[in-house]
Formats: C-alpha cells, sequence, structure tokens
C-alpha cells in the first residue's frame, strides 16, 4: 500500500485534516494562554492540549506549530492571534507534509494486519532522534505533534518523557490528548496544559459548515454530540441520528422491552456491512445510560436528541437512587463491550445482552 492510500488515524472521516482547517471555533482561551506565555518569553518545551474528543485540539496544535515555525524570533506585534497567512513559506511547507522541521508522531501503519496499529509505539518516537539530528542544522525552532498522547504505550511513553525531561534546544512538544488521565504522571508534571472546551451551539454549527456538513437539525445533533464537532460529523456520517431515535423508539416501553425491534437494532449489526453501525450502536447505547443517569440527577433533560426521548429518560430515572443505578450499569456495560470486542463476540449477541441489562435495570428502578 502507498502512503497515499493509509489512512490517517488523526483525520476524522468526511472533514479536513486538522492541518486543513482554516478557523478555529470555540477554544479563544485556549489560544490566549498559549499567545501570553509565548508573548511574556515563557515558552514551555512541553504543552498538553487537553478536552473532549473533536472539539478542536488537533486542530490547535497545528495552528500553533505553524505560528511558532513562521516566527522563529519570537514576540507579538499588533493583536495577538495564532493566524498565519497561508501563502507564508512555512504554512505551505506544512500544508504540503514537507516542512522539515516538524515531525509528526501518530499510530504506524501495521503491513502484517493491513490496518493501523492500536497504539503509537516506541519506534514512532525513537524517529525523533533522527529528526532532531537533521532539523538542527540551520539553528531553527523545531515542533513536535504527538497525537493523541494516550495512544502511547507504555515504551513509547517513557521515550517521550526522556524528550521533555531532556528537550533539545529551541523545541516544542505539542500532546494532545483526549483522556490526560491515561498519562504518565510525569509528562503531565512535564507539560504546562492547554484546555480546550465543548462547543456551544453556534460555535458548532459554524465549526460543522466549515468541515462541509451542514445540518438542519441542530437541536438533536447538539444534544448528542455534546459540544464535539468531532462527534457531530461521526454521527451524520453514520447516520447515527436516525439511529439513536431507533434505540429510544426500541426502549420506550421500558421496563417491558420491545422484543422484536431489539432483535432488529442487533440484527443490523451483524457482518461486514454492520461493522460501522455496530460500533455507532455501542457509542450510542453507552451516551444512552449516560444521559439516563443524569437525568436522575437533574431533571429531565431541556433539549432532546430523539423525540421522546426527554419523557423516557424522565421516567426511567426519577429520583438520585435510580441516577446511581444507570450510572452503574453505564460503567458495567462499558466493560462489557470491551471485552465483548476484544474476544470478537457475536455483535447482535453482545447488543442484545447490553438491552436486556437495560431492561432489568429499568425493572428493578421501577420497584424502588
Amino acid at each position: 500500500m502507498s502512503d497515499e492510500d493509509i489512512p490517517e488515524p488523526d483525520r476524522i472521516a468526511g472533514a479536513p485534516h486538522p492541518r486543513e482547517t482554516q478557523v478555529l471555533f470555540g477554544q479563544d482561551k485556549a489560544q490566549a494562554d498559549f499567545l501570553d506565555a509565548f508573548g511574556a518569553g515563557r515558552l514551555h518545551s512541553g504543552w498538553l492540549i487537553t478536552g473532549p474528543r473533536g472539539v478542536g485540539k488537533a486542530t490547535l496544535a497545528w495552528k500553533i506549530a505553524t505560528f511558532l515555525l513562521a516566527n522563529p524570533e519570537g514576540g507579538l506585534f499588533g493583536d495577538p492571534s495564532l493566524a498565519v497567512d497561508p501563502d507564508h513559506p512555512d504554512a505551505r511547507l506544512i500544508q504540503s507534509g514537507a516542512h522539515p522541521r516538524l515531525s509528526l508522531i501518530r499510530r504506524p501503519w501495521d503491513d502484517k494486519t493491513k490496518k493501523l496499529k492500536t497504539e503509537i509505539t516506541v519506534d514512532a518516537v525513537r524517529s525523533l532522534k533522527t529528526f532532531f539530528q537533521m532539523s538542527s542544522a540551520d539553528g531553527g525552532r523545531r515542533v513536535v505533534i504527538v497525537d493523541a498522547a494516550d495512544e502511547l504505550n507504555r515504551n513509547a511513553a517513557n521515550a517521550i518523557l526522556k524528550e521533555l525531561e531532556e528537550p533539545p534546544a529551541n523545541c516544542t512538544i505539542l500532546l494532545v490528548a483526549h483522556q490526560p488521565s491515561r498519562l504518565l504522571p510525569t509528562i503531565r508534571s512535564r507539560c504546562r496544559e492547554l484546555r480546550c472546551a465543548r462547543l456551544n451551539a453556534a460555535d458548532l454549527q459554524s465549526a460543522l459548515a466549515q468541515a462541509g456538513h451542514p445540518s438542519e437539525q441542530s437541536e438533536s445533533l447538539a444534544t448528542l454530540a455534546g459540544g464535539s464537532a468531532g462527534d457531530a460529523i461521526r454521527l451524520l456520517n453514520h447516520d447515527g441520528l436516525a439511529l439513536y431515535a431507533e434505540l429510544i423508539k426500541t426502549l420506550d416501553r421500558l421496563p417491558r422491552m420491545d422484543r422484536p425491534a431489539a432483535l432488529r437494532l442487533a440484527d443490523a449489526c451483524v457482518g461486514k456491512a454492520g461493522e460501522v453501525r455496530f460500533g455507532m450502536t455501542l457509542d450510542l447505547i453507552d451516551l444512552f445510560l449516560s444521559r439516563t443517569a443524569r437525568a436522575g440527577l437533574m431533571g429531565e433533560p431541556s433539549a432532546q436528541g430523539a423525540p421522546g426521548e426527554a419523557r423516557l429518560l424522565a421516567r426511567l430515572a426519577p429520583d438520585d437512587r435510580a441516577a446511581r443505578r444507570w450510572a452503574q450499569l453505564q460503567q458495567d456495560l462499558t466493560d462489557r463491550s470491551r471485552h465483548g470486542r476484544a474476544v470478537n463476540l457475536d455483535p447482535a449477541a453482545l447488543i442484545l445482552d447490553m438491552i436486556f441489562k437495560i431492561e432489568e435495570t429499568a425493572q428493578a428502578t421501577a420497584l424502588i
């Protein structure tokens, strides 16, 4: 397989790569925090960019990288901004993927399995040694992007830690992390954090329009995506809104299950054609359980992800005791899902098992 045919693990299908994204919506504070440090001469060698998946962390990393490489001498003049003229030589090199002083560390391709590896390996990080040697000739600023840092395996994480402990001169390492708690505490302590927030409805719509995915279903999409443009695009790409509506309709009779509907939902996840739907169904079941538990604590939601959802959540989780049951079920089914996928359990069997556990919990909650 040629390099052009290998999928990019840091690209959301159907959306521009983060390096191609023109405007970063909703992350003004994170940008301002970085620019304040840069302008004051407090540029850390390690930056940890955190926040929910799909809110623009990688886009921020690429914008910072472009800014740093286009401003090798430092200093800010006029209004502080990460914006760089797309015709700037450094910006053009970055867009082409050929900047000699930028290194991208991400999950590599496995020639044996013909798939992307599930983690970032130590060999990918060791390649930095060559990068630092080759890029040091002109003495210019160098930047490393690790996306995502929580995909580093243990050896790779220790290798990155060594670079953070003894950073090369004039080098900035940007680590994108969806779950920073999974990183070594020593990695976190060596970095300054930039926290990216969930997008509000207006910023989400703007980000989707920029990515070529304008949507008329703004309430349902914003509710289910939870302020994540990446999740919103996945929902749109894989008909997730309709699938969630089907799930809500299937569960609408709880504490008694619509078993024929449950069987149809599970059977649609079987086979090669059902692989994407299987993953989306697992994600939406997890989301449903999270929203049910939250409803028990905060009351009926003001916005719903599908017709009838708010009424169903209010009925299933009328109080905090019910909320605790649903939260525990979410944790149990998350573990069950992870194990089932690891051992290649039959998708239909796994989905049905999870739905029946939901039914059991609904029946137990009704008796409280």
